[in-house]
C-alpha cells in the first residue's frame, strides 16, 4: 500500500501560478509507481490531468491543460509535483494526487490509490 499527502493548493488570480505537491509513503518502493493528478470541480466528474511514469521518462496531459501544467516526479524525495501555470477560473477544483502500479491503468482512470485531495481556487 502507499498513503499520499497533497499539498500547495491555495487561492490564485487568474494568469497566476502554483506548485502541488504529493507525498508517498509506505511498504512498496515509490519509484515503482506511475503517478498523476486529477481534479474534480464541483458537480463535476473527476477528471485526468496529468501522468508520469516510473522513471518519468513518459508523462501524459489533458487537452486542457497541455502547455500550462507540468508533471514531475523526484523519487529520491518520494515525491511528484504539478506546475499550474497560466491558470484560469475554470481550473478550480480539488486537486487529487493519484499512484497506480500500471502507468496505462491510471492514465484511464483507475488508479488504486488516492490522495484526500488539495483545494485549487483561480479568481477571475
Amino acid at each position: 500500500q502507499v498513503q499520499l499527502v497533497e499539498s500547495g493548493g491555495g487561492l490564485v488570480q487568474a494568469g497566476g501560478s502554483l506548485r502541488l505537491s504529493c507525498a508517498a509513503s509506505g511498504r512498496r518502493t515509490f519509484s515503482r509507481y506511475a503517478m498523476g493528478w486529477f481534479r474534480q470541480a464541483p458537480g463535476k466528474e473527476r477528471d485526468f490531468v496529468a501522468a508520469i511514469a516510473l522513471n518519468g521518462g513518459s508523462t501524459a496531459y489533458a487537452d486542457s491543460v497541455k502547455g500550462r501544467f507540468t508533471i514531475s516526479r523526484d523519487n529520491a524525495k518520494n515525491t511528484v509535483y504539478l506546475q499550474m501555470n497560466s491558470l484560469k477560473p475554470e481550473d478550480t477544483a480539488v486537486y487529487y494526487c493519484a499512484a497506480d502500479a500500471g502507468y496505462n491503468s491510471l492514465v484511464r482512470g483507475g488508479p488504486d490509490y488516492w490522495g484526500q485531495g488539495t483545494q485549487v481556487t483561480v479568481s477571475s
